[in-house]
C-alpha cells in the first residue's frame, strides 16, 4: 500500500458512518465505544485495556464495593496486604492520564437497545450512548443473622479462606452455618488449623450423614446451640455467646455467605444466568454474553472470587470487546471505494 493509498484509508476511516441498513460503520453515532458498568478491579482493568487501544471508554461507578469491610486483600503478587480503598484509588489515578477514559460517580439504572448500541440511564437522569457494554457490577454477600458480626466482619470473620485463613493459622476457628458449603468450608480450613468448631447457630444442618461422618473424623467439633452473639473488642474476635450462656473462645470465624447480584442490569439485558452457580451472569470464554454487544466480567461470572481474578477477567474483556469493534469497523470497510483486507 502506498502512502497515497493509506491517506485515502485514513479519510475513509474517519468519514463512514451507518448505512440504510443499520450496519456498523467505522464512525459509529455514539459517542462511546463501551460503557463500563462498575468501577471495580475488573471494571477499571477493561477501561485500562480499552482505553490503551484509542476506544472511548466511560466507566460508572456507584462507589459500593464488595470488600469495603475488608481492611486488606491478599493473594495479588506486588500487591499482597494491600488497601481496597488504596488500590482503587491508586488504579483510578493511573487512568487520569488517558483521554480516552472517563470515570463517573454514578448509579446506572436502566440499559436499553438502540440501533448499532445501547443507551444507559443514570440515576440523575443523564443518558449515555455506546456501542457496546460491560458489566463489571459485582456481587452482593449476605452474612449470617448473628448479632455483632459486622463488628468483626473484613478483620478476624471472613468467608474466604484463600483470602484471610493465613492471617489466622493455627488460630481456635468457628465455621458458622449448618449447610453443606458450610461443612465443606470447615473441611477446606483443616489446612490453615486443626481447632474447627462448626457453629449451626440452632439451624438444622443440610449437610449429609456422611459429610458430618468426614468431620468428626477429621476432628472438627459441631455445635448446634443457638447463637446469641458474638463478642470481642475492636475488630478482635473472642468467642461466640449462645443463647443458653455458655462462651465458646474463638480467635477467628468463617462462614460462606449467600450471595446475589448487585444490579439486575443483565437480567433487564436479557443475559442468561449459569445453570450451576445461582446468581452469577453466564458468558464464554471471551467473557461475551448471550446479547449481542454485552459482556461481563468479574465477580458476577462465575469464577475464582480473588481481586487478582477480576482484574484479568477486565483486561480479557477489554481484548474481546476491542476484537469484536475491530472486526466490525474492518468488514464495513470491504467493498468499499476498492479497499480490500
Amino acid at each position: 500500500m502506498t502512502d497515497e493509498d493509506s491517506s485515502e484509508t485514513t479519510d475513509y476511516l474517519s468519514e463512514t458512518k451507518a448505512d440504510e441498513t443499520g450496519e456498523d460503520h467505522v464512525n459509529s453515532p455514539h459517542p462511546f465505544d463501551t460503557i463500563v458498568v462498575g468501577g471495580g478491579p475488573a471494571g477499571l482493568s477493561a477501561a485500562l485495556g480499552l482505553g490503551r487501544c484509542l476506544r472511548k471508554v466511560v466507566v460508572c461507578d456507584a462507589g459500593k464495593p464488595r470488600n469495603a469491610a475488608a481492611k486488606v486483600f491478599n493473594g495479588y503478587l506486588s500487591r499482597d496486604g494491600a488497601s481496597p480503598h488504596e488500590f482503587l484509588e491508586i488504579s483510578r489515578g493511573q487512568l487520569k492520564r488517558y483521554e480516552t477514559v472517563e470515570i463517573r460517580k454514578a448509579l446506572v439504572v436502566g440499559i436499553e437497545g438502540v440501533p448499532q448500541g445501547f443507551t444507559v440511564e443514570l440515576d440523575s437522569g443523564e443518558r449515555l450512548t455506546a456501542r457496546t457494554i460491560l458489566l463489571a457490577t459485582g456481587l452482593v454477600d449476605e452474612l449470617p443473622q448473628i448479632e455483632g458480626i459486622r463488628q468483626f466482619y473484613g478483620e478476624t470473620v471472613h468467608s474466604c479462606p484463600y483470602c484471610d485463613a493465613w492471617e489466622l493459622r493455627g488460630s481456635a476457628l468457628a465455621v458458622l452455618g449448618g449447610s453443606q458449603e458450610a461443612a465443606d468450608l470447615a473441611l477446606e480450613l483443616l489446612l490453615w488449623t486443626r481447632d474447627i468448631i462448626l457453629c449451626t447457630y440452632g439451624v438444622k444442618a443440610s449437610f449429609s450423614q456422611e459429610t458430618r461422618s468426614t468431620m468428626l473424623r477429621a476432628g472438627i467439633k459441631i455445635l448446634d446451640a443457638s447463637v446469641q452473639r458474638l463478642e470481642g473488642k475492636g475488630g478482635q474476635l473472642e468467642g461466640v455467646r449462645f443463647n443458653d450462656g455458655t462462651f465458646l473462645p474463638r480467635r477467628g470465624a468463617f462462614f460462606s455467605p449467600g450471595q446475589f447480584q448487585r444490579s439486575n442490569l443483565a437480567e433487564q439485558l436479557g443475559c442468561k444466568a449459569c445453570d450451576e452457580e445461582i446468581g452469577c451472569i453466564r458468558c464464554g470464554e471471551d467473557t461475551a454474553t448471550n446479547v449481542p454487544g454485552v459482556y461481563a466480567a468479574g465477580n458476577c461470572t462465575k469464577g475464582v472470587q480473588l481481586v487478582i481474578a477480576a482484574v484479568a477477567e477486565g483486561m480479557r474483556a477489554a481484548f474481546a470487546i476491542n476484537d469484536a469493534l475491530l472486526e466490525k469497523d474492518l468488514n464495513a470497510l470491504k467493498g468499499s471505494r476498492g479497499f480490500e483486507l
